[in-house]
């Protein structure tokens, strides 16, 4: 079984099971038909994935992974806040007439900062650090930017990243570790799309940076399931998990400028039919 699978059915299971229920509150949400958009919820959901072990993709229905790796590569490594930059369009109702998403998600990426070594962006400062400083503790980028949020047209979900590096007994290749901090998460739409898209880029910077993949930890504050998604997940989580499939990524790129999702596969994903017309809360 995929072990996705598996900690996607516990953490859905416990979320149905115990959580708390939004109905009745003000909430900023809303259905296309303007209904209040409630949710089920737990705070403080913490769930780790070992990179070298598995990739972390569910089988219960399919993850486009070339289309999640896009996304992450056009906040991360083209820094774009303009969905004319993406090759999807699941940003298309936060953006303005000129395709614009505000100060928000790559725009903050792309921001150069003053430092000893010069001025360098938050990607470049991770990738400069892990080079020549890797044990330290400071390495880390953060996104929610309390000074521009009245200019972001959706405030960032996955607003963090800390790196940390540890060397295995016996290996004399570094081994890097991630936190993905998430101040919200939608577990039908978002869930495994964001543990793709960041694991992903674990792999992309531990390879450029001559380094072994380790855990990704993902830390979720808010975690819930939207009222007219509970008989969708239901219908997900009462799947027979399948094997997880092979993560290939194309060791020839050593610059993490050069990567593309062409340069991301898998090999033998097999996975149930695609959950169709999901309702999104905007």
């Amino acid at each position: 079984m995929s072990y996705a699978d598996e900690v996607f059915i516990r953490t859905c299971k416990d979320i149905l099971e115990n959580g708390t229920s939004t109905e009745g509150q003000k909430v900023r949400p809303h259905w296309e038909d303007g209904t209040p958009a409630y949710t089920i919820k737990k705070f403080g959901v913490a769930n780790r994935y070992d990179l070298s072990k598995e990739f972390p993709i569910m089988t219960l229905r399919r993850t486009a992974l070339k289309s999640a790796t896009d996304e992450v590569l056009w906040i991360w490594q083209r820094k774009s806040n303009n969905i004319h930059d993406l090759h999807s369009h699941i940003w298309d109702e936060w953006a303005d007439e000129t395709g614009s998403i505000g100060k928000a998600y790559g725009y903050q990426m792309g921001v150069k900062h003053d430092y000893p070594e010069g001025k360098m962006d938050q990607v470049d400062r991770v990738i400069y650090d892990l080079k020549n400083n890797p044990f330290s503790r400071r390495i880390m980028t953060n996104i929610y930017v309390h000074q521009d949020l009245h200019e972001m047209n959706l405030y960032p979900c996955a607003y963090s990243m800390t790196f940390n590096v540890t060397q295995k007994a016996g290996e004399d290749r570094l081994t890097l570790n991630a936190i993905l901090n998430q101040r919200s998460q939608d577990m039908l739409t978002a869930n495994n799309w964001n543990i793709v898209q960041y694991a992903v880029l674990v792999h992309m910077i531990a390879q450029v940076c001559d380094m072994n993949v380790g855990e990704l930890l993902h830390v979720i504050a808010d975690c819930h399931i939207y009222d007219r998604h509970i008989p969708l997940i239901k219908e997900m989580i009462a799947r027979e998990p399948l094997p997880a499939p092979k993560f290939i990524l194309n060791p020839d790129i050593r610059d993490f400028y050069k990567f593309t999702s062409d340069d991301v596969s898998l090999v033998d994903y097999k996975h149930h039919e695609q959950i169709k017309n999901i309702p999104i809360a905007v």
